[in-house]
């Protein structure tokens, strides 16, 4: 699509109209991520929080965003004030950001980082809702463009922070995302607002019922909160190991950066090619049997070369198994019930299970250190026999 659309229009009209603000808005916001993301958990325990008081306070804030983020999305579609509510959420997100280096005690710290998740809650969602709106209408840019450019923001903000934590310590990192969210909220008044969305709590409770009565979709949420919900650790402690290990910040960067790479690489390019000739089952199993591969070498070493062989697995271990689910819950949801299907997705198989495990990560962290991704793999064994059931219905036929 984008590259039709490129040789129609060329990137002339693209420019044009409001794909520049839209790459401003992506590039801000997960500039911001990136930057964050890799050394939070750093920064609490440079604090003084323990590692199961770090796995607390972050899995607080994940559970925090499942709700706040639904809570969001219904007002701006109420009030048909999309854009709006995500500039002041960017611009609180911001704010919020700098709160950070004033709180010293974990009750402080969990209460930041509990509201500091509900105004960053629904960023990526809001955004992808006027991103989506507006390539639509005004049909000289494609949705992947600007996601790509947050794709890449993302790795360059992972790579600059890490300079700055070795320049300027972790506390250089909070106030680099405050800035980037402030510069999103910037962003985010320029472009064009998107048409309100209508909902009923009814029809919502129904949907509910006819999907969590399909089979097929129940295993696929299980396969997707053992084998994507097993990155929880990663998520959370990876760094800190590193960092117990005596890796520089600038190397931790890169190894971050490469995981993401290969992330992109898989969305755009191999993930789609597998799944053609391999099905979704066998690329659930390709990631789950990965997974295992993944974080056994997470438990027993720190030796950068093999650390970075590991790392370029994430984009199959993560990317391949959320394309494949996504071809199944378009394959088996009722149309009438794909956006329910979406966030029930969302919430059981990606956001309670890894706040679950995030929650959990930090007290086997605690006791058992890299061991602990021995639990990781445990998980994504067990994924195994599910995920080899995973056949769409046109594999079926």
């Amino acid at each position: 699509m984008a590259a039709g659309i490129a040789a129609r229009l060329g990137l002339g009209a693209a420019f044009r109209g409001s794909f520049p603000f839209f790459v401003l808005l992506y590039g801000a916001l997960y500039a911001a991520f990136g930057t964050e993301s890799p050394f939070l958990p750093s920064f609490l325990g440079d604090r003084g929080l323990s590692s199961g008081e770090i796995g607390l306070v972050l899995a607080a804030g994940t559970l925090v965003r499942l709700v706040a983020g639904p809570v969001a999305g219904q007002i701006a579609d109420r009030y048909g004030a999309t854009r709006w509510v995500l500039a002041i959420a960017a611009a609180a997100a911001g704010l919020i950001s700098f709160a950070y280096l004033a709180a010293e005690s974990f009750w402080l710290l969990l209460a930041v980082s509990m509201i500091h998740s509900v105004a960053i809650s629904a960023l990526a969602p809001l955004a992808d809702a006027l991103a989506l709106g507006a390539a639509e209408r005004e049909g000289t840019f494609a949705y992947g463009w600007v996601r790509g450019a947050g794709s890449a923001a993302f790795i360059l903000g992972t790579l600059v922070s890490g300079q700055l934590v070795a320049q300027a310590g972790l506390a250089s990192i909070i106030v680099a995302s405050g800035i980037l969210f402030l510069a999103m909220a910037g962003a985010a008044t320029r472009v064009p607002p998107a048409p309100a969305a209508t909902g009923d709590a009814t029809v919502m409770a129904e949907g509910l019922r006819v999907l969590l009565a399909i089979p097929l979709f129940r295993r696929l949420l299980l396969v997707a909160a053992l084998v994507i919900g097993s990155h929880a650790l990663n998520d959370a402690f990876a760094v800190i190991r590193w960092r117990e290990a005596g890796l520089a910040p600038g190397t931790i960067s890169l190894l971050w950066s490469e995981a993401v790479a290969s992330e992109v690489l898989v969305f755009v390019l191999v993930g789609p090619w597998l799944l053609k000739r391999i099905g979704t089952a066998k690329a659930a199993l390709l990631a789950a049997a990965l997974g295992v591969a993944r974080w056994s070498v997470m438990a027993l070493t720190t030796a950068v070369p093999l650390l970075a062989v590991s790392q370029l697995s994430h984009g199959l271990t993560f990317a391949l198994l959320h394309l494949a689910n996504m071809r199944l819950i378009g394959e088996i949801a009722p149309d009438r019930w794909a956006a329910t299907a979406q966030s029930l997705y969302g919430t059981l198989g990606l956001g309670l299970a890894s706040a679950g495990l995030t929650l959990a990560s930090g007290a086997l962290f605690a006791h058992l250190g890299g061991g602990a991704f021995w639990i990781m793999a445990a998980l994504c064994l067990l994924a195994l026999p599910f995920a080899a059931t995973l056949h769409g219905p046109a594999e079926r036929a």
